[in-house]
């Protein structure tokens, strides 16, 4: 399969790389303006560097791309690729706007290509292995989801704020793991690095299957914080995104007491057991994720990010931005 990447920033660089590594794909070409980059790229990696992505669909024609472009240009290179025939992965967010999500997915449908967003996290080994022990019913009933997501400001980003940089992540990881929309939402934001955009976001959420979601995401903090922890009957789960850890601390009032009363469990239905630390086999989510694109393109199958996941994302996202606190949160995409 042709693929080529569109944008090589901090992101696009490692879709590059991987492109050219992986089996299944024929790098052919690298597009940015920044001409060095792109010659550097090209001559590690391979393919043919490019100004003008339209120059290249043209010439190469791909069967597939990642658009790693900023936010802003989405989804005027989305729209262009899916005119082109070509399967599109764009990094997150979808879009700027609810308005031009929805339009590229309308385009992907009308065209019959696969448009996936790149919401890495899905593909960490350590929520694959989560997901699988919370659908073997592992945790009981969820109560609470608490994800956070904290760095330092990284100057690179200055077209969004934290809440559709950061936040999105978090919050389309809440609803895979919830598996269920957001009912209402209560959220605050703050702009303290005198910059256009906020770079604190905190949010309280409700899912339509009564877990509640606390939302925990910023650029100030002086260190890297990539985590998400899942309370429920029999204990809590905890994922490190970043060292694809997985661990759990068992409730030991509900293992002692799983054959008492309501009554009794309700009483005495929580205290501190076991810490047990999962062995998970580690591997490059980003690598993953791509494999998974390519084989859905190969085989014009729906990807484990649609575009209506983007689209949640994001409009929970700007519904933070634009003061809808205490919102109603009726699904976007329906």
């Amino acid at each position: 399969m042709k693929t080529a990447v569109i944008g090589t920033g901090a992101m696009g660089q490692h879709h590059v790389r991987l492109y050219s590594d992986i089996k299944d794909s024929e790098l052919v070409g690298v597009v940015d303006h920044n001409t060095a980059q792109t010659d550097r790229l090209c001559a590690l990696y391979g393919g043919r560097p490019y100004t003008d992505y339209r120059e290249m669909l043209d010439k190469e024609k791909p069967d597939a791309v990642t658009i790693a472009l900023p936010t802003s240009f989405h989804h005027q290179a989305t729209m262009d690729c899916l005119d082109a025939g070509v399967h599109v992965m764009v990094e997150k967010p979808i879009a700027k706007t609810v308005e031009q999500a929805r339009e590229m997915i309308a385009k992907a449908k009308e065209v019959g290509r696969v448009l996936k967003v790149g919401h890495i996290e899905r593909f960490n080994p350590a929520v694959t292995q989560l997901k699988e022990r919370l659908a073997d019913g592992q945790l009981g009933r969820i109560f609470t989801i608490h994800s956070r997501r904290q760095s330092p400001y990284p100057g690179r980003i200055t077209d969004v704020g934290v809440a559709s940089d950061l936040a999105t992540h978090e919050l389309d990881m809440m609803r895979y793991v919830a598996q269920s929309e957001v009912d209402s939402m209560t959220a605050e934001i703050s702009k303290v690095m005198n910059t256009d955009n906020e770079d604190i976001v905190f949010g309280l959420l409700r899912f339509q299957n009564s877990i509640l979601g606390i939302l925990d995401v910023n650029w100030v903090t002086p260190t890297k914080i990539r985590e998400i922890s899942v309370t429920g009957e029999n204990g809590m789960f905890t994922v490190d995104y970043l060292n694809q850890n997985l661990t759990f601390n068992s409730n030991y009032a509900a293992e002692q007491n799983e054959n008492q009363s309501d009554w009794f469990k309700a009483k005495f239905g929580v205290a501190e057991g076991d810490f047990t630390r999962f062995r998970v086999e580690k591997r490059e989510p980003l690598r993953v994720e791509i494999e998974s694109f390519l084989k859905c393109c190969e085989e014009n199958s729906t990807p484990l990010v649609t575009g209506e996941d983007g689209l949640e994302a994001l409009s929970l996202a700007l519904k933070i931005v634009d003061n809808n606190y205490n919102c109603g949160c009726k699904k976007i995409s329906d």
